[in-house]
C-alpha cells in the first residue's frame, strides 16, 4: 500500500535528505585515483553521524557498508573495501542513505575519477539525464508508468540498456516502501501519483547488455559482459503542481 506523507513526515525527509546532499559535498570530491572505497565510506559515515543522523544501509538485511559504493561494471551494492583502489578512468557510484529522526532519504551519484574516456563521460551524462527526463513529468494524476517510460526510451535513444533487476522505490519511515519504480514501462500503466508521495527514482543504465550477475558475498551486482554501469537517483515528493526533489546538493538546487 503506497502512504501518502504529512507536511511534517515530509519536513523530517527534507532534513534527512539535506544529510545525504552533504555527503555528495564532502564525499564526491574525494574520488581520486589513489583512494579506496572503504576510506570513502567511512568519510561518508562521518558525515551523516556528525548531522546526527544514521546510515540507512549500514546492517540493512545485512549489508555491511555504511553506504554503497559500485566501481565501473559494479552496477549497484558494491561493499567498500580497502582492497578497491580507484584509479584514473573509473566512474564509481555512491549511493547513499541517512535516518534523521526516523525518516530516511536516498541518493545516488556516478563520480569521473581523473581523466576519464568520452564513453565514461557520456554513459555518466546521460543517466543522469535519464532521471531529469522521467521526473519532469510528475504531478498528481499522471501514472507512474510515464515516468518509467521516459527514463527507459531517453537511455535506449542513446545506445544504452536498463537492467530490469533492479528498480527505484517508495520511501519515507522505511527505506523501501510501495511502490516499486522500475526503470522501464508503458505509458498510462501503473499508479496514479497524487500529492504526498514520496519516491526514490533511480536510473540505472548500462553502457552493454542488460544483464547482471551477483556476487557470491550477496550483494554486489556486476554487469554480465564487464561493460560500465552508471547510476543516479535522488528522493523526491509529489507535490500540488509538481514535485520538490529532497536530496539536491545546495548549490545546484
Amino acid at each position: 500500500m503506497i502512504s501518502l506523507k504529512s507536511s511534517r513526515e515530509i519536513s523530517l525527509m527534507r532534513k534527512a535528505g539535506e544529510v545525504v546532499a552533504k555527503v555528495f559535498t564532502k564525499v564526491g570530491p574525494l574520488c581520486v585515483p589513489g583512494i579506496s572505497t572503504l576510506q570513502l565510506a567511512n568519510k561518508a559515515e562521518e558525515v551523516i553521524r556528525k548531522e546526527g543522523a544514521i546510515p540507512t544501509f549500514l546492517n540493512y538485511n545485512g549489508y555491511p557498508g555504511a553506504i554503497c559504493i559500485s566501481v565501473n561494471d559494479t552496477l549497484v551494492h558494491g561493499i567498500p573495501s580497502e582492497k578497491i583502489i580507484l584509479k584514473d578512468g573509473d566512474i564509481v557510484s555512491l549511493d547513499v542513505g541517512a535516518t534523521l529522526d526516523g525518516y530516511c532519504a536516498d541518493a545516488c551519484r556516478t563520480y569521473l575519477v581523473g581523466i576519464c574516456k568520452e564513453n565514461a563521460k557520456r554513459l555518466v551524462k546521460i543517466t543522469e539525464e535519464c532521471f531529469f527526463k522521467g521526473v519532469s513529468l510528475i504531478k498528481p494524476g499522471i501514472h507512474l508508468g510515464d515516468v518509467c517510460h521516459a527514463i527507459e526510451t531517453h537511455a535506449i535513444k542513446h545506445g544504452y540498456s536498463v537492467p530490469r533487476e533492479f528498480t527505484g522505490h517508495g520511501i519515507g519511515s522505511h527505506l523501501h516502501e510501495d511502490p516499486y519504480i522500475p526503470n522501464y514501462g508503458k505509458e498510462g500503466s501503473g499508479p496514479i501519483l497524487v500529492e504526498g508521495m514520496t519516491l526514490a527514482i533511480e536510473p540505472m543504465i548500462a553502457e552493454g547488455k542488460p544483464q547482471v550477475r551477483i556476487l557470491s558475498d550477496g550483494w554486489t551486482a556486476k554487469m554480465k559482459d564487464g561493460k560500465l554501469s552508471s547510476h543516479y537517483e535522488n528522493t523526491l515528493v509529489v507535490t500540488k503542481e509538481g514535485y520538490e526533489i529532497l536530496t539536491l546538493e545546495k548549490e545546484i538546487k
